[in-house]
């Protein structure tokens, strides 16, 4: 029983992973009807983790009504004044409160984010950000977050691929001044911060 069980999470997790790069790269434009049978043939898989992963994906705002969603303008500009909330008000909260031991892992994924493949500095500076809104302690605020995670994962390789001048550079600043436990600079940071990156991402991607 126990073996099933390993297999039948492993492959809606392979379901899952798959069809979210999928639409994340683009391979599944905006509007593609997602047909169940279709996709477990191409991934190896039966219908049910298929149909499982469908439903989360709707969760995180990736899907509607069984088509890939495309976010408009107005999307991920609601998404990212959302985003700028939570953030400034956990950055102030990281600058106080930040153990060591994270500030470490802090510093480390400010690092990864300066070089390496589109998708591992897209990785590291998701684990910069998360880190930060994870010192908000708060379950409330970490999930509201999660549900901005999905537009930004879509949006985010635009600042990359357009070369988004000074991204390392503005992750340094916010690092040293929570590093410093200068609550008010790294908000003022922060802010600035994710206010060039939705400036950047409205004026370069192509997906609207």
């Amino acid at each position: 029983m126990q073996v099933n069980n390993t297999s039948t999470s492993n492959a809606y997790h392979l379901a899952y992973e798959t069809i979210r790069n999928n639409i994340l790269s683009g391979e599944l434009p905006g509007g593609t009807k997602l047909v169940e049978e279709r996709l477990a043939a191409t991934i190896g898989v039966s219908r049910t983790p298929i149909r499982e992963a469908i439903r989360h994906l709707e969760q995180e705002g990736l899907i509607k009504d069984k088509r890939v969603d495309k976010p408009t303008r107005n999307d991920l500009i609601h998404n990212s004044e959302l985003r700028t909330l939570i953030e400034c008000y956990a950055v102030k909260i990281a600058a106080k409160k930040m153990s060591k031991e994270n500030l470490s892992l802090l510093k480390q994924a400010m690092k990864d984010s300066k070089n390496g493949t589109i998708e591992e500095i897209v990785s590291a500076n998701k684990k910069f950000h998360n880190l930060i809104i994870l010192e908000s302690n708060n379950p409330v605020i970490i999930e509201e977050a999660k549900k901005t995670d999905a537009i930004f994962d879509l949006f985010s390789r635009t600042l990359l691929k357009s070369k988004r001048p000074l991204l390392y550079e503005e992750h340094e600043e916010i690092y040293r001044a929570i590093a410093s436990r200068d609550s008010d600079l790294a908000e003022e940071l922060m802010r600035k911060h994710l206010e060039f990156d939705l400036k950047y991402m409205l004026r370069y991607t192509s997906y609207f």
